[in-house]
């Protein structure tokens, strides 16, 4: 039995390169015919920001010529699609834009007439709002007003009763001062005689 050859450190980092590079490859593969598919447009710096890979994989050997088949398959696609009736004429576009601007225009139209629908309709919203809003104030003042006056009578009330009170003390006070000076003077007299 022979036995295997030791691989060297550098057969290994060798073997994982080629392996790196083959997958990488084979990716970059895969995004163009996705692209072609998808309908693209396939450009080398596309390709490589796709397959998120280097620029240079892109322009190596074997990569590049696929990559430029691609280009030119992708170029005259175009007018063999219009040939076969795929795509739209220049004529057939111009009557679409011009559908388009009139279906613009109606739109517009009936946009314009909407919106003053609507403000007339919130015009007449706040005018109801305002007017109920102001009768819910008047009607508070009004309540307010009521109140107040009948306070204001019961305080004339308390005050005349106060006042009576005022004047009954005071009669009172000037009773007492009169009977305090009668007493002195008769107290004063008793003792002079």
């Amino acid at each position: 039995m022979t036995q295997p050859a030791k691989r060297t450190p550098a057969d290994v980092l060798r073997e994982a390169r080629r392996t790196d590079s083959e997958r990488k490859r084979k990716n970059v593969f895969r995004t163009v015919d996705q692209m072609k598919r998808d309908g693209v447009d396939i450009t080398f710096a596309a390709v490589a920001r796709t397959a998120k890979v280097s620029s240079w994989l892109v322009y190596a050997d074997g990569v590049r010529e696929y990559i430029e088949a691609a280009r030119k398959a992708q170029a005259t696609a175009p007018a063999k699609a219009q040939q076969v009736g795929r795509t739209a004429s220049e004529a057939s576009l111009r009557t679409d834009l011009e559908l388009a601007r009139q279906d613009n225009r109606a739109l517009r139209g009936e946009l314009a007439r909407l919106k003053h629908i609507l403000r007339e309709r919130l015009g007449e919203q706040l005018d109801a709002t305002s007017s109920e809003t102001l009768r819910q104030r008047v009607d508070h003042l009004t309540e307010a007003i009521d109140r107040y006056r009948n306070e204001n009578l019961q305080l004339r009330a308390e005050l005349a009763q106060v006042r009576d009170q005022l004047g009954t003390a005071e009669d009172d006070v000037t009773a007492a001062r009169e009977s305090l000076r009668r007493m002195i003077r008769e107290q004063t007299a008793g003792i002079v005689q």
